[in-house]
Order: C-alpha cells, then sequence, then structure tokens
C-alpha cells in the first residue's frame, strides 16, 4: 500500500544534528573506518575485541576484517570500530549493527571500555540478561541495543552513571523485571531521544515525581507496545516545551484523552493508538506545529462531524496525517478540506452511518482517504476537488446509485477500492479516461455492468483486479489483453459464458500469484500452469464448464487449488506431481474423475483441506493419507472408495471434518477416531457397508456437532456416554468456528493471512435432504437410522440440551420412549419409525415446542397421543402402524371418548345466552368500577389541592359565560 513519508523540516534537521554530534570525527569522538592511523589501538583493547569474535558465530563474515594478523594490527581500522581523534588509540566507536551472531552471548567486555561514546549493537541476536554490566562505560552519548529480543534487564540503575547519553534505544529489549525505570531516565538530563518500544514495561513505579534533574530537552519518546497506563500522563508534562515525537500506542492507557497535550506546543507527532481513551479533539484545537497525529483503536464515540468542529484552530492548518479508524464514530462525513495541510485521513472501521458530502469545497492536497468497512450509505460524490488523490478507500460499506464520472479526473489515483456497497449503472472509458497510473481496482460485490468498446486499450496497468460479482460478460473482456502485470485476477460470478480465448493464456505476465475465474461458465481445455506461471500461488477455476485431463501445476508454488464442479475426467495421477509442503487446499469435488487414488499421498505435509467428492474414484483409501498431519477437512463422499479405514487415517489429528459417506467401505466403525480426533465437529459415514457395534470412545467426541452413522449394517446397543457429547449438551465457541454458523478449516493463504474454508455437506432431517455451508455449524444432529440396532434408547440421550435433530428410525430398538424426552426443548425433528418401541408416547412431548418433524410410525405404541398444538398438527400418517395408539390425529378414538354424549340440539342456543348472560354481567360491573374511580380520582384531587379547586371553578364560571354570550348574541340576530 502507499506509503506517504512528509517533510517535516524542522523535526529531520534537528534529528541530523543530533546524530551528526554524536558521529563526526570531532575532537575526542572519531567514526573509526579511518581512525588515526598513526597511532593505532591500545592492545588490550584490541586482544579484547578478538576474545570476543572468538565467542561469536560469524558465518557471514561481518567481522573478517579483525584479526591478528600484520596487517590487521591496527584495530581502529576494523569495520565498526572507531578510536579517540586526540589519543588515536582509545576506542570511542563501536558500530555492529544488523549482524547476526546467532544468539551468541553479550560481549561483557565492552563494560572495560570506558571511552566509548558510541555504541550501537542493535539487532545483532545476541543473548543476554544485563544489570550492572555496561555501569563502567560513563562517557557514552549513544546507545543503541535494540532488537535484540533475548536481552534481558535486571535493572536500569547503570544509567545513572550516563551524565552524557543523549540517545538512548532499548526497543524490543525485556524490561519486564525492572524497576522505577522513569526515575533512572530522570537522572539523564542530556537526553534527547528514548526509545522503550515493546520492553514490557509497566507502572511499576511511583509516577508523582517531580522533574529534579531530569532532561529539558528530551524531543523524542517511544514507549509504545507496553503496559502503560494513563498515569503516564503526569510524568510526561514535564517535557512540555521540548516533545516533538511522542509515541504511546498499543498501552493501557484508559479514560478521556487529557488536556496535557494541549501545553505540548511543539508536538509534531503523536500517537495514542490501540488503547482505551475516549473524547473529542478539543485538546488538539492550538497545537499549532502538530502534523500527525494517530487514535486508531480507541473508543472515541459521538458524531464525526462534531469531533471534526472541536478540533478548530490552527491545527487545521497544520495537520497533515490524522487516523482516527476503528474507533466508533457515527454520523456523516464532514467537509474535510477546511484541513488545508491534510494529506493523510483514515476513518475507516468505524460505525459512520451518514453520506459523503453533496461536494468539497476547495481544492484539497489530499493524497489518501480511507472510509472502508463503515455503514455510509448514499452515491458516490463528486470528486473533483480531491484531484491529488493517490489512494481512494470506500469499500464495504452501503452506497448505491451509480459511479460518478469524475473519478475519471483522478488523475494521481494509483488505487481505488469501491468493493462490497450498492453501486449500480454501467461504468465505461469515461470513468477511466485520466487514470494513467491506476494501479489496484477493486469493484467487488456491486451490481455494476463494466461496458467498453470491444478494441479499447486502458492507458493503466494494473497489479490488482477484483471485479468479482460484476457483469463483465457474456464474452471474455478483452481489455485485458494489454494488462501485462497483474499480480491478481478475481472476475469471479461476473458472468462470463465464453471460451477462455488463447491470448490470454499467452500474456506475459511473469507476475500472477492469485487467479479467480469461478462461478462462471467457462469452457474450454486448460494450459499447462507449471511452465506458463512460476509464482501462480492460489488457483480457482470452480465451477465452470472446463473439461479434459487436469492440467499440471506447480508444486513448487501452487497452495491452493479450486477446480470442483467442473467436467474435468481422467485418473487423478498428477496428485504425485503436485505433491509438496507448499500445498494447503486441494478440492477436486464434483468432477468426472475416476480411478485409484495413487498412495503418494506423504508428501502433501501442509495440506489442509482434501476434498474428491462426488466423483469416480474407487479403490482403497491410500494409507499415505496418514501422512497428512495438518488436514482438517477429509471430505471423499460419494465415490466408490471399499476395504476398511487405513489405521494411519489415526494420525489425522487435527481433523475436524469427516465426510466418507456414501461409498462402499466396510469393516467396523473404528474406536480410535474417537480417541485420536478430538476436535471433530462432523462425522459422516451413512451409506456404507460399516458392521460391528457403535464403539463408545465415539462418545470422547466433545465437539462433535453432526454424527451420523445411518445405512449401515450397525449391530448392537446405543451407547449410554453420549451425553458426553459437549456440543450438544451446553453452548461452546469452538476456535474452528466462526460464531458457531458454519465449520471452518482454516489454512495459510498465499500472503501468510488465515483463510477459512467453508464445509458443505447434504444434511437429511425434517423428512428432506439439503445441503449446508454457511449455518453447518448450528446444526445438533444424531443420525442413526436404518441400522440393525437393538436395546432400548438410553434415558442418557435425554441430556443432549442443545440436540435439533434425533433419527434412530429403521432398527430393532424396543423398549419405551424415554420419559424426559421433554428435556429437548430444542428438538426439531424426530423419527423414531420403524422400530419395535413399546408402552405410551411421554406425556412430555407435548412441552416440544420447536418440533416441526415427528415419525412414530410402525412400533408398538399404545395409549393416548398426549395433547399439545405441536402433536395434534401432525398429519395421521405418522403415528400409523400402532394398533393399540388412539386419539388425534388419528381417527381412532381413545375408550374414554366413546363413552362421552352428544349434546342435545337446543344446548347450543342454552349456551350461548349463558356466554351473554356472563358477558353483560362483567361489563356492567367494569363499568360501575370503572365510573367510581374516575368520579372519586377527580373529586379527591379537587377536595385536597386547593389550587385545582380554584382553577376548576374558575373554568366553570368562564365556561358558563361563554356559553351565556353566544347564546345571547345569537337570540340578538333571529331578532332582527
Amino acid at each position: 500500500m502507499l506509503l506517504i513519508k512528509h517533510d517535516n523540516s524542522f523535526h529531520l534537521l534537528y534529528v541530523l544534528v543530533v546524530l551528526l554530534l554524536l558521529m563526526k570525527p570531532a575532537p575526542g569522538f572519531i567514526s573509526g573506518v579511518k581512525g588515526a592511523s598513526t597511532f593505532g589501538c591500545i592492545e588490550r583493547e584490541r586482544q579484547a575485541l578478538l576474545k570476543f569474535k572468538e565467542d561469536l558465530i560469524d558465518d557471514f563474515g561481518l567481522l573478517s576484517t579483525w584479526g591478528s594478523e600484520e596487517e590487521k594490527r591496527d584495530c581502529c581500522k576494523w569495520r565498526g570500530v572507531g578510536c579517540n581523534n586526540r589519543t588515536g588509540h582509545h576506542l570511542s566507536y563501536l558500530n555492529l549493527s544488523g549482524s547476526n551472531f546467532e544468539e551468541s552471548p553479550f560481549p561483557y567486555f565492552i563494560g572495560y571500555l570506558k571511552k566509548l561514546r558510541y555504541l550501537d549493537l542493535s539487532d545483532i541476536d545476541i543473548t543476554a540478561t544485563l544489570s550492572n554490566q555496561l555501569y563502567n562505560l560513563s562517557k557514552l552519548q549513544f546507545l543503541d541495543l535494540s532488537g535484540n529480543y533475548n536481552v534481558h534487564f535486571k535493572s536500569l540503575d547503570f544509567l545513572s552513571n550516563f551524565y552524557f547519553l543523549e540517545y538512548l534505544d532499548l526497543n524490543e529489549n525485556n524490561l519486564g523485571q525492572v524497576t522505577h525505570w522513569i526515575q533512572t531516565v530522570n537522572k539523564l538530563p542530556l537526553l534527547k531521544v528514548l526509545r522503550l518500544s515493546g520492553c514490557h514495561l509497566s507502572n511499576s513505579s511511583p509516577l508523582s515525581l517531580s522533574s529534579t534533574n531530569s532532561s529539558k530537552s528530551l524531543a523524542v519518546i517511544d514507549l509504545s507496545y507496553n503496559n502503560i497506563a494513563s498515569s503516564t500522563f503526569n510524568w510526561l508534562a514535564n517535557f512540555s516545551n521540548s516533545l516533538v515525537d511522542l509515541h504511546l500506542s498499543s498501552n493501557e492507557l484508559q479514560g478521556p484523552i487529557r488536556e496535557a497535550f494541549a501545553n505540548m506546543t511543539s508536538l509534531r507527532t503523536l500517537d495514542l493508538s490501540s488503547n482505551q481513551l475516549q473524547g473529542d479533539l478539543s485538546s488538539f484545537g492550538q497545537m499549532c506545529n502538530l502534523n500527525e497525529l494517530y487514535l486508531s483503536g480507541n473508543n472515541l464515540t459521538g458524531e464525526l462531524s462534531q469531533l471534526f468542529q472541536d478540533s478548530h484552530g490552527c491545527v487545521e492548518s497544520s495537520l497533515e496525517i490524522l487516523q482516527l479508524d476503528g474507533n466508533q464514530l457515527h454520523g456523516s462525513v464532514p467537509d474535510i478540506t477546511r484541513f488545508t495541510s491534510m494529506r493523510e485521513l483514515d476513518l475507516s472501521r468505524n460505525q459512520l452511518n451518514g453520506s459523503l458530502p453533496q461536494r468539497f469545497s476547495q481544492r484539497s492536497g489530499l493524497v489518501s482517504l480511507r472510509l472502508n468497512d463503515n455503514q455510509l450509505t448514499g452515491s458516490l460524490t463528486d470528486v473533483t476537488m480531491l484531484s491529488s488523490l493517490r489512494e481512494l478507500w470506500i469499500d464495504n460499506n452501503r452506497l448505491d446509485g451509480n459511479v460518478s464520472q469524475s473519478i475519471g479526473s483522478l488523475s494521481q489515483l494509483e488505487e481505488l477500492l469501491v468493493g462490497g456497497n450498492s453501486l449500480q449503472g454501467v461504468m465505461s472509458e469515461a470513468h477511466f479516461s485520466n487514470l494513467s497510473k491506476l494501479t489496484v481496482l477493486d469493484l467487488t460485490d456491486n451490481s455494476l455492468a463494466l461496458k467498453f468498446e470491444s478494441n479499447w486499450a486502458p492507458s493503466f496497468q494494473l497489479f490488482g483486479i477484483y471485479l468479482s460479482s460484476c457483469n463483465l460478460g457474456p464474452y471474455f473482456p478483452r481489455w485485458l489483453r494489454n494488462q501485462n502485470n497483474f499480480g491478481s485476477l478475481d472476475i469471479s460470478g461476473s458472468g462470463i459464458s465464453d471460451t477462455i480465448p488463447n491470448w490470454f493464456w499467452n500474456l506475459s505476465n511473469s507476475n500472477l500469484e492469485i487467479l479467480n475465474l469461478s462461478h462462471n461458465k467457462m469452457s474450454g481445455i486448460l494450459p499447462d500452469f507449471s511452465s506458463k506461471y512460476s509464482i501462480l500461488q492460489h488457483i480457482d477455476l470452480s465451477f465452470n464448464q472446463f473439461e479434459g485431463p487436469l492440467p499440471l501445476f506447480s508444486s513448487d508454488t501452487t497452495s491452493a487449488l479450486f477446480l470442483s464442479n467442473n467436467k474435468f475426467s481422467g485418473p487423478p495421477s498428477f496428485l504425485c506431481n503436485i505433491g509438496s509442503g507448499i500445498l494447503r487446499v486441494l478440492d477436486l469435488s464434483n468432477n468426472l474423475l475416476t480411478g485409484w487414488i495413487p498412495d503418494c499421498l506423504m508428501n502433501f505435509t501442509s495440506l489442509g483441506i482434501l476434498n474428491l467428492a462426488s466423483n469416480n474414484f474407487s479403490g482403497k483409501i491410500p494409507s499415505s493419507i496418514g501422512s497428512m498431519l495438518s488436514l482438517e477437512t477429509l471430505s471423499l463422499h460419494s465415490n466408490s472408495f471399499v476395504g476398511e479405514l487405513p489405521l494411519s487415517l489415526r494420525n489425522c489429528t487435527s481433523l475436524l471434518f469427516l465426510d466418507l459417506s456414501s461409498n462402499k467401505l466396510r469393516g467396523e466403525i473404528p474406536g480410535w477416531i474417537g480417541e485420536s480426533m478430538p476436535y471433530l465437529e462432523v462425522l459422516s459415514l451413512h451409506s456404507n457397508g460399516f458392521n460391528g457395534s457403535i464403539p463408545p470412545n465415539l462418545c470422547h467426541l466433545s465437539n462433535i456437532l453432526i454424527l451420523d452413522l445411518s445405512l449401515n449394517n450397525i449391530s448392537g446397543i446405543i451407547p449410554k456416554c453420549l451425553n458426553n457429547l459437549t456440543s450438544m449438551v451446553q453452548k461452546t465457541e469452538s476456535e474452528y468456528s466462526l460464531a458457531n454458523y458454519a465449520v471452518l478449516s482454516l489454512y495459510l493463504s498465499a500472503s501468510g493471512d488465515t483463510v477459512a474454508y467453508q464445509n458443505k455437506m447434504r444434511v437429511g432431517w425434517k423428512g428432506r435432504e439439503d445441503e449446508y455451508g454457511n449455518t453447518l455449524g448450528l446444526l445438533r444432529i444424531i443420525d442413526f437410522a436404518r441400522n440393525k440396532l437393538t436395546g432400548e434408547i438410553p434415558e442418557e440421550i435425554t441430556g443432549l440440551l442443545l440436540l435439533l435433530a434425533l433419527n434412530l428410525s429403521g432398527n430393532n430398538l424396543s423398549g419405551e420412549i424415554p420419559q424426559k424426552i421433554g428435556q429437548l426443548k430444542q428438538l426439531e425433528s424426530l423419527d423414531l419409525s420403524g422400530n419395535q418401541l413399546s408402552g405410551v408416547i411421554p406425556i412430555t412431548m407435548a412441552d416440544l415446542n420447536f418440533l416441526a418433524f415427528l415419525n412414530l410410525s410402525n412400533n408398538h405404541l399404545s395409549g393416548r397421543i398426549p395433547s399439545s398444538t405441536q402433536l395434534q398438527g401432525f398429519n395421521a400418517s405418522q403415528f400409523t402402524g400402532n394398533l393399540a395408539l388412539c386419539g388425534k390425529p388419528l381417527l381412532q378414538k381413545c375408550p374414554r371418548d366413546e363413552t362421552n354424549q352428544s349434546p342435545p340440539p337446543n344446548d347450543d342456543n342454552r349456551g350461548k345466552e349463558v356466554v351473554a348472560d356472563e358477558f353483560m354481567k362483567w361489563f356492567c360491573t367494569a363499568m360501575g368500577i370503572g365510573f367510581s374511580l374516575f368520579f372519586w380520582g377527580v373529586s379527591g384531587a379537587l377536595l385536597l389541592k386547593r389550587s385545582w379547586r380554584h382553577a376548576y371553578f374558575r373554568f366553570l364560571d368562564e365556561s358558563w359565560d361563554w356559553l351565556y354570550v353566544k347564546v345571547a348574541v345569537r337570540k340578538a340576530r333571529l331578532q332582527r
């Protein structure tokens, strides 16, 4: 993304002067590469440096100039070493920054180099626990130990001896054990730069400290990425007149933004991002030197326009960067062009729910405007006044209407992101006429149609093209012909029903990393990807009409391969060629592939998702499948796999989705599934030939949501331990599910981001079969139907309080329906048909208020069907085949119902009269009570409240007078 650098001339000049003072070859302090050649270094210091080199791991030869040979005797000439300009031999400068010494021990001998004034050991990968080892370096002016994660400090007391220290950088050292660090810093009177970012600091010392002996010239303070609280502001107030840069991001700052900042009149950069601050921007209005203000990731609330109004003052003309992203601001976007120096404005990830201004009042030098991930409405406004824009991010809002052609006037625009809105209409060449610098175009998920002349050749060269769900078809877009630099191309779901032209595969594009052509009707035979695209990583060609054999892909770069729902045919022999430690997703489902799966899956060491469902694969599941230790999804359903489950599958301990249904597998269901797969959420083995009993080990599947063993030859009893299936008993947040709506498998994308793969499956419940994807995680289903199970339904099954569907039909179960079945309050589907169940239907079944499907037919149930809205609303066929069952909805009446006589015909009229009498009696009673309450309520108030009483009688008198006058006037008119 675009990085914008600012010419803060005063600040940069100040830092440059400080560095020159520290590093110039002035008297008493000389940089050592061209040190005093006439003198040479002191022998004991040279030997100390050589001893230091011996203790280091210097595989890269960074210290090759250090040696005992005659031509290397003068250590003042060694790399990174400098000597005093006056004496010519005392070491005063040592800079080994950026060297990689592979966790070598800290060079403690440095503590004896008492004349050192400049010491830079940053990012050299050393290990140490320090306290006072550096105490003797009292001449130091510059000390940088940053970037050494394995350096721990027990104390900073040694700094109290560094009277001349001006620059201190301990970024990313571990100061977690250090206390009283603030008092220590206060003892450095000449300190100008303090960097303690990522040091595990906290407010462990009292902060009501005076500024005695503290530096009056401290210009830069960086305390970001620590555990510092708001009380630190009290200490920072001591440096109000000198601070230029202040970085406090990613701490534990809370409460309102302090007025203390208003007194920091020299401040140019203030970073308070990623805290928990509240309030407005009024504190910054008179900070006339403030150039950069970072407040992202806080708890700022309120109306955005009011927030901007509060920031009036000279800051309007000084502020160049304002980041307010990741707060809770709402309202419309105000006219931002009144900030005359503003170059970057980030308002993304808020709750802005208004609109954009109808127009911007004046021309602005704004370079970056980010409004993405809000709830902005209205149309995309005229942006002509924002002619300097390079970034316009307004994606993931609720904008509608057409896209203004003023977009085409932004000649400096490099990134245009407006995806994820509801924009409509047609975009033509006019929208892109002057966008010669455009590199990223994102119009994803809008209702836009891109219609260009067939010979149009855009003036830009795009690197990122994201046009998913736009209307580009029906023909393959020809304007892509002159695009040779794109690294990402997503034209999925764009209405293309065409054969991909050969010129597309012949584009001289070596940058392509992501290709998504899915959800179109593209056809043709694909080329050899392995030879054409050397760095292609993510390929999605699913839901098209490609045919022929599977093409070859590079095993060195391909990390995600989606080829499902096409017409690919032939054997999967290419698997052995593509297998590598890079591939993480392989989805070949819903094709016409045939043959055996080759036993070379041991090469897929990083594979997390393997979906070969709905093909014509046969043979045994290869034993090498157990080598895929990262596997989270394995879907092989609807094939013709035979044999038993390979024992090696127990090694796939990360599995959460296992669907082997609709194959020809046999043997017993292995108990190790319950022991070795603790994260399993979906287990579907239905429509196979499994035999034996249900292993009790399956009760260890505490995260299981769907357990489907139906349509097999399983015998024996139902285990009584099913109440151990925790996810069916109580709500738990699985780390693999997103808010428990979908069953997601996670994998790393080509860019290193964590991406979720949404598992899908067809689920049979409520008497039908449907496909579930983004709501699969909501289901809680047990399906053991059409097996050979015997025994009773265990009472423990009624403890699965979140169960939505239970199907035990088509078995040989006997005994009664558990009396506590009414505890399953969430149950929506219950099928117990085709068993040998006896006894009465438990009356608690009337408590199943969400029951939408019920089938108890073809059992030996007896007695009356319990009365409830739910049960009597089912079709009688759901209860048939139980000869002793009676009551509605069955036509067969219960014996007690037969003895009831029909009432005489005239009873209906008499009943109506009784009802009418009852109604009138209660109506009159209610009227009497209502009148009494009203009368005594008003009368009581007049008796008790003197002012009310006078006002009441005054009202009566005035009303009588008004009525008398009206009558008299009317009478006089009539007499005339």
